[in-house]
């Protein structure tokens, strides 16, 4: 099978100018919008830590959000093939990021904590596997130079009412 390759355009664009830029470390706010043709903007800023705005998202978030929903698209698909019909999924996902001493820092790992309900039908073995076999297909997960751990529940499905 030959290659594809597929592109992403997205636009940055700073609005945290006060009216003096950057002529100071606190002059300016970290304010900026993600934006991409068809979507909605993503409001955008730094950490809280780094003089960012908690009521907007920042890299280190989007970064986690990225590998969780990748690892849910790609947990979706593989389950469906294999047999597996999914009815809820929620992740719960927890990243590490490591500052040094020169003020820069890296993520040391994210940790994904799916919550998966399948029906009584489907095998909650097969369920688990498949979440073993996402690393091997994620795109976000594939382009990262630290550890994404999983920590999968599967839950079954339950047809039975409550007594009345």
């Amino acid at each position: 099978m030959s290659s594809k390759a597929h592109e992403y355009d997205v636009t940055i664009a700073w609005t945290g100018n006060r009216g003096t830029g950057t002529s100071t470390y606190n002059a300016y706010g970290r304010d900026h919008d993600v934006r991409t043709v068809g979507a909605p903007t993503i409001l955008g800023s730094s950490d809280p830590a780094f003089r960012g705005d908690s009521a907007r998202w920042n890299p280190e978030q989007l970064q986690v959000a990225a590998l969780s929903q990748c690892h849910m698209l790609w947990y979706l698909n593989l389950a469906a093939e294999a047999g597996v019909v999914v009815t809820a999924y929620e992740d719960n996902a927890h990243g590490v990021m490591v500052q040094d001493f020169s003020g820069g820092g890296q993520f040391e790992s994210v940790t994904l904590r799916p919550r998966v309900a399948i029906t009584a039908e489907s095998d909650p073995d097969v369920a688990r596997q498949v979440h073993a076999r996402v690393p091997e297909v994620c795109f976000i997960a594939r382009s990262v130079n630290f550890p994404v751990n999983h920590e999968p529940v599967i839950v079954v499905d339950s047809c039975e009412t409550p007594d009345q």
